[in-house]
């Protein structure tokens, strides 16, 4: 098996599965326990909040746990919209952002918010010009993704910090780093964030685990109400596996953070070398520190996606046609029409996901394959 499809999820690591393990055969008490029982799961998420903050530079108690990216982009937004109405109802966001960010944005244009969104340029995320032009007094929330998650594009996320804190330092910033957290080096106070979004399973971490910065003495509106827990910000019984599981994940990755993020941008720089040597391929992604280092998006002229990745699939190499969080919901790409990806080639897209375990040879393997698939589903190709 080659498995190119890390975007969509990774394996998780030897190491988060024996502490998860763990956890649920031996320390499974309910955090919120007052005995020993309980006392034994609380260290784990004392512990797995400990690893994050030095990570991030932050303190504890500004990390919320939640169960993935999506709801980390729900309590962000929609939690800061109703925090901050009073003030003001505009916001505003990129054209090319994950549906946790696009569908929450169109929930509060349906409550009477006004949602700007910004063009990329040709390179990035986000045009800063564009940023410029679309702050108004009434702006209280800027989100924007970090990188994009089906063609690697990137935002100058400190420039924005600093954009935003010299027009109105009371505007709130949220960063969607679900698909940065792990490749990149992330200092939310240094950078000027003050909400940022992860999820543990794009790091070898379990489903179901993820957190929320939220920078101290900035309110937002909880969305799940209940007992109380986490300073009554998302009340429930933690999900301690999970969260054990993912501080681990994260743990593992920042400590040999330099020797995966160069064996990732070998990587990725190989695929678009060898994909450009093919025949009427053409790549969405950039070489080098341009966009981000494992993921590279491509068109192959005259084949459907659906068809090229079951054809991928048939000889061992699994990747994705977009985001797989869409995927029940096919639809032409937001993104590759906001990149200007020509009409004849946006349903011909593939997306090639890497992570440390991935190699060169099976970047060769798959190249092989490619040469000779495209000719054959090239020939049996209506047009």
């Amino acid at each position: 098996m080659i498995y190119f499809d890390n975007s969509a999820t990774t394996k998780p690591s030897q190491g988060v599965v024996a502490i998860m393990e763990r956890v649920l055969k031996e320390d499974f008490g309910n955090p919120s326990s007052m005995h020993m029982k309980g006392m034994e799961a609380e260290n784990y998420i004392k512990d797995a909040a400990g690893k994050l903050a030095k990570i991030l530079h932050c303190k504890e108690k500004e990390l919320i746990f939640t169960s993935g990216g999506t709801e980390s982009n729900n309590m962000a937004i929609i939690g800061t919209a109703f925090a901050k109405k009073r003030r003001g109802k505009h916001i505003i966001t990129s054209a090319m952002e994950h549906a946790s960010v696009y569908e929450p944005m169109r929930f509060l244009e349906e409550e009477g918010f006004e949602v700007t969104y910004l063009p990329g340029n040709e390179k990035e995320v986000v045009d800063l010009e564009a940023l410029k032009a679309a702050l108004r007094p009434d702006t209280i929330l800027v989100s924007i993704m970090q990188v994009n998650n089906e063609t690697g594009r990137l935002s100058r996320v400190e420039e924005i910090g600093k954009i935003l804190h010299e027009y109105n330092p009371e505007i709130v910033y949220h960063v969607d780093a679900i698909q940065s957290f792990g490749k990149y080096q992330i200092h939310p106070k240094k950078q000027g964030i003050d909400l940022l979004s992860v999820s543990g399973h794009k790091i070898h971490g379990p489903k179901g685990s993820g957190f929320l910065y939220c920078r101290e003495k900035l309110t937002i509106k909880p969305l799940i109400l209940g007992g109380g827990q986490q300073a009554g910000m998302r009340s429930g019984t933690e999900n301690v596996p999970a969260i054990a599981g993912m501080g681990e994940a994260a743990k593992e990755i920042y400590d040999h953070f330099e020797e995966v993020q160069g064996h990732l941008y070998d990587l990725k720089n190989t695929m678009i070398s060898e994909l450009l040597k093919l025949p009427d391929v053409t790549v969405n992604s950039f070489c080098g520190q341009d966009s981000a280092p494992h993921i590279v998006s491509a068109s192959f002229k005259g084949v459907r996606s659906e068809v090229l990745l079951h054809a991928l699939e048939g000889k061992g190499v699994y990747v994705s046609s977009g985001s797989a969080c869409s995927s029940n919901h096919p639809a032409i790409s937001k993104t590759l029409q906001t990149i200007h990806v020509p009409e004849e080639l946006l349903d011909s897209t593939i997306r090639f996901s890497f992570c440390g375990e991935n190699t060169e040879e099976e970047i060769e393997t798959t190249i092989e394959i490619l040469k000779e698939l495209l000719p054959m589903l090239r020939k049996f190709t209506r047009h």
